[in-house]
């Protein structure tokens, strides 16, 4: 049998190996057989670390709720169970936002949730909103640069 050198494609993918592990400490970016077990475990961290970042931004969103209920004397989860059967659909990440930087708007809340869980419905106030309708020549006006030059020309006369 006839000997095959895998030439090109071979350095082509240790060199893309040995990008990836472009500023790994030692030997980990020099060497491409420690460079190639350190990229594969590197995209295991960083597969595992993306669900895990999911994780703990909901446990911070969770301690700001709560911080922010504990505030308007009701536990978190009271809170959260008021808020669901009021009808209300807020995520935490919103809700934490709201503990954060409106108390206010947050400390409405807390009472719905309380009044839910008293057993009082929920029903959000409607204000009407009506939309006067102008006409595009009236919004718009565009010109191009011919008109306008051919304009300027004709006030010039």
């Amino acid at each position: 049998m006839t000997r095959v050198k895998g030439g090109t494609i071979a350095r082509a993918r240790r060199k893309k190996v040995l990008k990836e592990a472009k500023g790994y400490f030692g030997s980990k970016h020099r060497l491409y057989k420690t460079a190639h077990e350190q990229v594969m475990h590197s995209g295991v961290y960083a597969f595992r670390d993306r669900k895990q970042n999911k994780r703990n931004f909901r446990k911070l969103w969770i301690t700001r709720i709560n911080a922010g209920c504990r505030e308007n004397d009701i536990s978190y989860s009271k809170f959260i169970n008021g808020i669901n059967k009021a009808g209300i659909t807020v995520n935490r990440k919103m809700l934490s936002e709201l503990a954060i930087d409106n108390p206010k708007a947050f400390s409405d809340l807390v009472i719905i949730a309380k009044d839910a869980l008293n057993g009082k419905a929920y029903t959000p106030k409607t204000t009407s909103t009506t939309k006067e309708k102008t006409s595009n020549s009236e919004t718009k006006k565009t010109t191009t640069k011919k008109q306008t030059s051919t304009v300027k020309k004709d006030e010039a006369k």
